[in-house]
């Protein structure tokens, strides 16, 4: 019953999947311009409403990055630190593009700078980063993107390789289900061209739609690499912050929301690996507390 007459991906458990993941009502491709919801029978509209109105995986990686040690004001404060460091990379980049000889490279050289700081600006100020996820182009809140980046600075510190290695598994699955996408975007393509699809939907030009960013739940989390500086200019930790980091005081520090990401992702990671990703999808993806990122 959960498959329904269409492909899998118009199917209401992979709806409910991509719910549980993070994908938001208003991120949604219309088809026959009208709510999703309504291509399917009552008995499973209200599954579906219940499941856009849950906590979701997203949700609680924001939470949890927004906890990011570090972050806070009253102590190491990172977020001040990296703002100082970036206006000083900014400013050197300044200074040896005035200092080059050749006008052309000298114009290249702050033009490469003015991209960059509006760059780091989107990020930087909440108030251009607000305005970006509204668009629905982020989708972390301010504060999680910090805590995201601070763990891609220092992920080589023993409190933070545990997280690291967690965003780039988030990464992953959502690398996988972007190409499991485009695959039967593909096939549809091949079996029926651009005929209407059998969900409901205009088929093709529809799923094609689907591989856009709009619909990567993880996307910030490819984009942190676009906020990267040379590591000289990384904030380096403080006496304090290093012991706070150290191994043994970040094993008692291992909040409940990590455990529980951790066991669902490690649990997908192994069937991942055994059953492929069409598998693992039709089966959905559970852990211990089932209200918070149960995706069965």
């Amino acid at each position: 019953d959960y498959l329904g007459n269409s492909s899998g991906f118009q199917s209401v458990q992979f709806r409910l999947l991509e719910n549980k993941l993070g994908i938001r009502k208003d991120d949604r491709i219309q088809y026959g311009g009208v709510d999703y919801k309504l291509a399917f029978d009552e008995k499973y509209r209200k599954k579906l409403e219940d499941s856009e109105n849950s906590p979701t995986l997203l949700l609680l990686l924001d939470h949890w990055l927004s906890r990011t040690p570090g972050l806070e004001e009253n102590g190491f404060n990172f977020w001040r630190r990296f703002a100082f460091a970036v206006s000083e990379f900014l400013n050197n980049m300044e200074e040896q593009a005035k200092q080059e000889p050749d006008e052309k490279v000298k114009e290249d050289l702050m033009k490469e700078r003015e991209k960059l700081f509006e760059t780091f600006e989107s990020i930087l100020v909440r108030e251009k980063h607000d305005e970006l996820l509204k668009k629905g182009i982020r989708k972390l809140s301010y504060k999680a993107m910090q805590g995201a980046l601070m763990i891609s600075f220092y992920s080589d510190v023993p409190r933070f390789s545990q997280p690291y290695q967690l965003l780039q598994l988030l990464m992953d699955f959502e690398s996988l289900l972007t190409k499991w996408r485009y695959n039967h975007v593909l096939l549809v393509q091949r079996m029926i061209g651009s005929k209407a699809g059998t969900g409901g939907s205009s088929g093709y030009q529809y799923l094609r739609s689907t591989v856009s960013d709009r619909y990567k739940v993880f996307n910030d989390l490819f984009n942190l690499s676009t906020f990267l500086i040379p590591r000289d200019y990384i904030p380096p930790l403080t006496r304090t912050m290093t012991k706070r980091l150290n191994y043994r005081s970040s094993l008692s520090a291992v909040g409940t929301d990590l455990l529980l990401i951790t066991e669902a992702t490690d649990d997908l990671q192994r069937r991942l690996r055994t059953n492929g990703i069409s598998t693992v999808l039709s089966e959905g993806i559970t852990s211990p507390d089932d209200n918070v990122i149960s995706l069965k």
